[in-house]
């Protein structure tokens, strides 16, 4: 029974690492009233690529996010990344719905903290899960480790782990052939131009996001992006038809620059995955 519960407070804890860096806070896709003006190719680029890059440049940010999967899982996020040298930050993540929330709960708590460092992932449980774990309150995922996980993919969520920062949504709609500029928007309380596309995964040129995409079952994304006089990206919404049904992801970003913290939790109170994972193998 241990083993089970191990084994599938790992398959929650990847998904949340994938889902909480990118993630959303609402399912609507408008702050406010825009005229549909779809951009000529000359312009829409020029001002998507100024937004990729100032939003790449602030290298770090405060993030509110909600993701919604089907029937598997409801999630919010909320806490600090940065990004200019690979992903770190802390996050607080509560699973609010879903069969994950159910599995959360059973091990006594449906909200934890995450820390992201760039060589590895940790995530904070519960007493009722570190009685079950060796008294061990902290997992930590070696990104590389991820392997293991679904017959050797888990390798490549490790990367998405590692890549996943807000100016991707960008990328992404830069990858659309229908680009269209929506109009002026209000998004909590600040201006910023909405700016609207559908994406197909066969047409995505970075090799490594077309692959996420197909990879997860998606052929094609709707993208939204709001972006500040700044050319700072404040609001993205992200959906599409996976394997495991619809996603739904939108964040919120303020305070770009903001400093910064992810400590290591103490060796002594860490539990590595991959150990948890072959101690189980022999139990499940």
């Amino acid at each position: 029974m241990q083993g089970t519960t191990v084994r599938r407070v790992g398959l929650v804890l990847v998904a949340t690492a994938l889902t909480g860096v990118a993630s959303c806070t609402s399912q609507d896709s408008s702050d406010g009233p825009g005229q549909n003006d779809r951009a000529g190719r000359g312009r829409s680029p020029a001002a998507l690529r100024s937004a990729e890059r100032a939003t790449e440049q602030a290298a770090s940010a405060r993030v509110e996010s909600t993701t919604t999967m089907g029937s598997l899982m409801s999630m919010t996020a909320a806490g600090t990344l940065g990004w200019s040298d690979g992903i770190s930050g802390t996050l607080t993540i509560t699973y609010t719905g879903g069969t994950m929330a159910d599995t959360m709960r059973r091990l006594g708590s449906t909200s934890m903290e995450a820390r992201y460092l760039p060589d590895a992932y940790y995530a904070r449980m519960g007493e009722k899960f570190a009685e079950q774990a060796g008294g061990k309150h902290w997992i930590r995922y070696a990104y590389e480790d991820l392997e293991a996980l679904t017959g050797g993919s888990g390798g490549r969520l490790g990367d998405q782990m590692r890549s996943t920062t807000p100016n991707q949504s960008v990328k992404l709609l830069l990858s659309s052939g229908d680009v269209r500029k929506i109009g002026e928007e209000t998004v909590r309380g600040r201006t910023a131009t909405h700016w609207s596309g559908t994406v197909a995964a066969a047409d995505v040129a970075d090799a490594g996001l077309r692959k996420q995409l197909t990879e997860a079952g998606v052929t094609t994304e709707t993208v939204d992006i709001w972006v500040d006089k700044r050319n700072l990206l404040v609001k993205k919404v992200e959906k599409a038809r996976m394997a495991t049904g619809l996603m739904t992801q939108t964040a919120h970003y303020t305070d770009y620059g903001v400093a910064v913290r992810a400590e290591r939790p103490p060796q002594s109170d860490t539990g590595d995955f991959e150990d948890l994972m072959r101690k189980q193998s022999g139990t499940s």
